[in-house]
């Protein structure tokens, strides 16, 4: 393969590999890195029951990060497959359920397979660039999978959130959603580049056939005149 390529591809992988890893990790493990999070400013309560007083909840693969009136953060470890309700004081009520976090887990599941294809990558195997270009591409439908569960759990936490009267509720998406995205792009721009500069290469020679041989052969010398 030409040298360029793979080392593109392979840089490509190895950063997509590092941000699909700390997004598998996720809260409660490392409270930054959540895939959605909500803001409130005031007649907020909530969690995992009506115990806590919220200015912000975050909800990562593993369990939710809650964050009380006076912004002291409680992580806590429920295990993927967990529902979070908010209150207000008027009585109304919404809940985020176990089906739309459920599916948080197929995260690790994308990890792994972008770490089977940078293995092929860096492998001297003598078919693995072609191996890492197809588990490249593997990898990505993985994240891209994961990427539209991120996508329905924001929509569904914003549409709840919008269901409350007179609560300055502001829903953004959390920094384990955008490095899912960017390690979608990654991994597609990988097995893009592997599997380009592999028809790169064989295009040198694509038509053996037409070109001598070391033996002055060749296809089109039958046809030559003695």
């Amino acid at each position: 393969m030409s040298r360029p390529f793979y080392i593109a591809g392979t840089v490509l992988l190895f950063l997509a590999l590092v941000l699909s890893f700390l997004s598998s990790i996720s809260l409660p493990y490392l409270s930054a890195l959540d895939f959605a999070r909500v803001k409130f400013k005031s007649g907020i309560s909530g969690g995992l029951d009506k115990s806590h007083t919220l200015s912000q909840v975050r909800w990562g693969i593993w369990g939710p990060c809650i964050y009380d009136g006076n912004n002291h953060r409680t992580c806590v470890h429920t295990g993927h497959g967990y529902p979070i309700s908010v209150f207000t004081l008027e009585g109304q009520i919404v809940t985020v359920g176990a089906s739309w976090t459920r599916g948080l887990a197929i995260h690790p599941v994308a990890t792994a397979a972008v770490a089977v294809a940078f293995g092929f990558a860096v492998s001297k195997l003598e078919h693995g660039p072609m191996i890492a270009s197809l588990t490249s591409f593997f990898a990505a439908l993985m994240l891209l999978i994961a990427f539209a569960i991120d996508i329905a759990l924001f929509a569904f936490v914003h549409h709840q959130i919008g269901k409350l009267d007179h609560v300055d509720g502001n829903v953004n998406a959390g920094s384990a959603f955008w490095m899912t995205f960017v390690s979608l792009i990654f991994v597609l721009l990988a097995a893009c580049t592997v599997c380009f500069g592999r028809r790169k290469e064989s295009g040198n020679d694509a038509y053996p056939m037409f070109t001598k041989s070391s033996s002055g052969g060749g296809f089109l010398s039958r046809f030559r005149r003695n």
